[in-house]
């Protein structure tokens, strides 16, 4: 019979499993803020590049005039029992000004490109400040496993 006793991972394994979920899942919760408007959370496609998360909207959406008024966000993974929660700010790129690898990588992953889209979309890439990853509660002491855009050990 296996064990269903969650078992706290160390610093490494936890920041491992945390790069390889980046990696394999397709969506993220993005949470922005507008000075006046208040909080707003969408789900939004996304690449990691290995550095930054990378997602695409409507130029004209919430979240792209939240983060033109607020870079600051935050996203989530959307599994609640392996949560991993990402701060950063915000870059907004126009969809004809992203950088070649960041769109091309973005079209292999999801076989969409936004920039041969009628309308225009937002290019967003998020270099994580902070990140927290825990499993259950024997892993709240010690989440956050990124502080000031430096991986912990």
């Amino acid at each position: 019979m296996e064990s269903t006793e969650i078992v706290r991972r160390p610093m490494a394994k936890r920041i491992r499993d945390t790069l390889e979920r980046l990696v394999a899942e397709r969506d993220v919760w993005v949470s922005t803020a507008h000075p006046d408007h208040g909080p707003h959370q969408v789900p939004l496609w996304f690449l990691w590049d290995g550095r930054a998360v990378w997602m695409c909207t409507s130029a004209s959406s919430v979240t792209a005039r939240n983060v033109r008024k607020e870079p600051r966000v935050r996203l989530s993974l959307p599994d609640t029992f392996d949560v991993v929660l990402i701060q950063g700010e915000a870059e907004r790129f126009a969809d004809q000004e992203v950088p070649g690898g960041a769109a091309e990588a973005f079209t292999d992953k999801f076989g969409w490109d936004p920039r041969v889209e009628e309308g225009s979309f937002l290019y967003v890439r998020v270099v994580p400040r902070t990140v927290r990853a825990w499993r259950g509660v024997p892993e709240l002491r010690g989440r956050v496993i990124m502080r000031d855009g430096v991986w912990l050990d």
